[in-house]
């Protein structure tokens, strides 16, 4: 039986299916310790590579899909779940409309709050700042990147969120296409917000490991399972 939510008195049935996106993402190698400070309250372990955690930045202009078009931005770190497989924890995942936040935080647990978030291109690439309360916390410009043959093949994750106590676990499908990758490639700079001072602790910013713009992105969000 397929699953109804009622958010803001609309329906919102799963699977959620985003039919139209694009996007740009980096991922660094950050200071374990705080990537591990962030993680905790999960009781999930942080993925460690050569004695560093894996954290991504990433922006997504949504544009066709069951929540509507807005724009959105998300702090990530790499984790090992209970169940010893591979996800990514979502600690922050600011938006600037506010049905899609009632629905990310209601059905999966997403820790959306609304933003001004405005995408702009630059030269190659494409630009995301990010400002709450009239705070800037964090502009991301990512360049052009080569193209990536035959773009990145489909993939599944489970998002991690964690709100008041409840841990939960999405199966999260994504079907990337028209894909540009490079090394570095991302430029980041921090404002005065309290998440930009995470970042910092992170050991942001500083030179991504490889950066990617995506020019359509499909996806489809399953039900969350509570984990704990």
């Amino acid at each position: 039986m397929t699953a109804v939510h009622s958010v803001l008195d609309e329906k919102v049935r799963m699977p959620v299916e985003i039919r139209d996106a694009d996007a740009c993402a980096a991922t660094f190698l950050v200071d374990e310790g705080a990537a591990r400070e962030i993680i905790a309250p999960t009781g999930l372990e942080p993925l460690r590579v050569a004695g560093r955690a894996l954290s991504s930045l990433v922006f997504v202009r949504y544009v066709d899909g069951d929540l509507g078009p807005y724009h959105e931005f998300g702090l990530t770190l790499m984790v090992r779940g209970h169940d010893g497989g591979i996800g990514v924890y979502i600690p922050w995942l600011p938006v600037n409309q506010s049905f899609t936040c009632a629905a990310g935080r209601e059905i999966w647990g997403f820790p959306k709050e609304i933003a001004d978030i405005e995408v702009t291109p630059v030269r190659r690439g494409k630009r995301c700042a990010v400002r709450i309360d009239d705070r800037p916390v964090v502009t991301m410009e990512t360049a052009g990147g080569i193209p990536s043959p035959g773009g990145m093949g489909g993939a599944s994750i489970a998002a991690y969120t964690l709100m008041d106590g409840v841990l939960r676990r999405t199966p999260w499908v994504m079907n990337p296409a028209q894909v540009r990758m490079g090394v570095g490639g991302t430029k980041i700079e921090l404002g005065n917000h309290p998440v930009a001072d995470q970042m910092r602790a992170l050991g942001l910013p500083k030179r991504a490991l490889f950066s990617s713009r995506i020019g359509l992105l499909r996806m489809t969000f399953e039900d969350a399972e509570v984990v704990r």
